[in-house]
């Protein structure tokens, strides 16, 4: 319903075999170009900022480029690249990016890939990744006690600099190493070229990042590599056979461009890397001491595309999981009761939801209630004018509902921050005149920020959190309040304090409060919620533990430090 920014997108092409194989055998130069394209477009769900592109050309002699990269902001950026893709995107090595934003931070310079110039081959370097990291602080900390002065202060650029000085060394020691064996000019640079170790970059640079990540780079000497993060958090799947190796942030879209089972397909592993070699020899190493797999729940709720094989069985158990739940709001009146869903994300669960039912021997009747319109440009009103727009990117079917015989139940993904809410679906959704309103939510209740890559970074704007907080206050409880704040200021990194601000308080009581502040004035229609369980996320998705913005239990020392932080910035701005 609310639409969750940034969870950014991958995909890399290494292709195996001189270019005019592929030519003869696909009738086209583009063979690698247009699987990049498909990649893309199957992934456009995880971003619509922007989109960039890079590829290199080992077949280019000194004085031709043989490094490039488109980059265009925008919903239509994989096609405003695409098109100005000539000839001289025939190569070896492929890499895309989607984006979406964090920081908040607009602008072509932002988005990726970043690119590193030099005049040695291999020293050049580009880079792209779905990742947030938590500790760039202490990165660019440690940058500048280098000497080295980065030009931005952001996650990307500095790390960008900061395997490019580690890219640098490597360069340096095979230098050295050329030079001790009796080699001289270009001989010097073709040993270079030839026994880079991607391994020794990874391994004396990524050890400083704390965060959630899917690192991939591309070197102008046709080194590729892709890195996942010690806790599993961010995914990334890969494929690789005599023609091609291929890399992409989920599996069915590896699946689609290259006609291949799921089975076929290999997931990377926490701390693991998929390496490819100038020599086109690829394998996997790992970099990194595997930490608690934390794998993001929130991809398989949310994120990842439905046509997945076992996310749309999780998404299926999700919904189903609460017909118990919605039997009990209901009071079991079945009959009179009307089952949709908020489109278009939901759709699964809601399948997922209405079989549970009928299991249980209900007639259950459904019907497509909300619609979403196209996204209304409400950027040219005042404010009063932009609220009233905003109202009605969501359209009801009229006479689905019997007034006031008819209880209303609408499930949807997730409840964030609650706005679309109320500013939008309950004000069309009281316009039915239902008995009552059941809103299901098939994830439990998001009560605490995300630091690895999504945007759900303040906490003060999470509905859940501010019904807890409105709930302290309500009963007189400030000075647990000016704990928490204290704990948090002057013990940012040892646990997560915020935790305390909802002890006192069952679910159910926050879900009422929830209730009575997204209720719009005017509304007459009961509502309730229902919200999944933390156990019953579990049960469905079994293989992704990562449940931090539900339960608080950040994966990493970063994230425990940023989620205090965020409330002393609340309480400071409060006050």
């Amino acid at each position: 319903m609310e639409q969750l920014k940034h969870e950014c997108g991958v995909a890399m092409i290494r292709l195996l075999k001189p270019l005019d194989y592929y030519e003869k055998k696909y009738g086209t130069w583009r063979y690698g170009l247009n699987k990049l394209y498909l990649m893309m477009e199957k992934q456009h769900n995880r971003g619509q900022e922007g989109a960039g592109m890079a590829c290199v050309n080992l077949d280019v002699a000194p004085g031709n480029e043989y490094m490039f990269r488109q980059r265009a902001e925008g919903t239509d950026a994989i096609t405003e690249i695409f098109k100005h893709a000539d000839e001289n995107f025939a190569g070896q090595l492929y890499m895309g990016h989607l984006r979406y934003s964090t920081t908040g931070k607009s602008g072509l310079q932002f988005v990726h890939p970043f690119l590193r110039r030099n005049n040695w081959r291999a020293k050049n370097l580009c880079l792209c990744g779905n990742f947030n990291m938590t500790n760039i602080d202490e990165v660019f900390n440690f940058l500048t006690s280098q000497g080295q002065s980065p030009r931005i202060y952001g996650d990307s650029y500095i790390t960008l600099e900061f395997l490019g000085h580690r890219l640098d060394r490597e360069v340096e020691r095979l230098f050295q190493e050329a030079v001790s064996k009796g080699l001289e000019g270009v001989e010097i640079t073709k040993y270079i070229d030839n026994n880079v170790l991607i391994s020794n970059v990874l391994k004396t640079s990524m050890p400083k990042f704390d965060g959630g990540y899917v690192m991939c780079g591309l070197t102008g000497s046709g080194e590729m590599f892709s890195i996942r993060d010690p806790w599993g958090i961010r995914p990334a799947f890969y494929y690789k056979n005599d023609e091609v190796v291929v890399l992409a942030s989920e599996r069915p879209v590896i699946q689609t461009t290259f006609d291949l089972s799921a089975e076929d397909i290999l997931e990377l592993n926490p701390g693991e890397a998929l390496i490819v070699r100038r020599s086109g020899e690829s394998f996997t190493e790992q970099i990194l001491e595997p930490q608690k797999f934390s794998a993001c729940s929130f991809e398989r709720i949310y994120f990842s595309r439905g046509s997945d094989r076992d996310i749309y069985v999780e998404r299926k158990q999700l919904g189903g999981q609460l017909a118990p739940q919605i039997l009990k709001a209901v009071n079991g009146d079945i009959s009179n009761s009307v089952f949709s869903y908020i489109p278009n994300t939901a759709e699964v669960s809601f399948y997922g939801m209405t079989d549970s039912l009928r299991s249980l021997g209900h007639n259950v009747r459904t019907e497509k209630v909300v619609w979403k319109d196209v996204k209304l440009r409400t950027f040219i009103t005042e404010d009063a004018g932009r609220n009233d727009l905003a109202a009605h990117v969501y359209d009801i079917t009229y006479g689905s509902v019997r007034p006031k015989e008819d209880n209303l139940v609408i499930i949807d993904d997730s409840i964030v921050r609650g706005t679309t809410l109320r500013e939008s679906i309950f004000k069309i959704l009281d316009r039915l005149n239902p008995k009552k309103i059941v809103m299901v939510s098939s994830s439990p209740q998001i009560r605490y920020p995300d630091y690895y890559g999504i945007d759900m970074s303040r906490i003060g704007e999470l509905c859940a959190f501010r019904a807890a907080f409105a709930l302290l206050k309500d009963r007189g409880m400030e000075d647990l309040i000016k704990e928490v704040y204290t704990l948090c200021r002057h013990f940012p990194t040892t646990e997560n304090h915020v935790k305390m601000i909802y002890a006192p308080f069952t679910t159910e009581e926050i879900n009422c409060k929830i209730v009575e502040m997204l209720r719009p004035e005017g509304m007459e229609t009961p509502v309730e919620l229902v919200f999944q369980s933390i156990d019953g996320l579990h049960t469905a998705c079994p293989n992704h533990p990562g449940d931090w913005y539900f339960t608080g239990d950040y994966p990493t020392k970063g994230g425990i430090k940023m989620v205090n932080q965020a409330f002393v910035n609340y309480m400071e701005k409060q006050g």
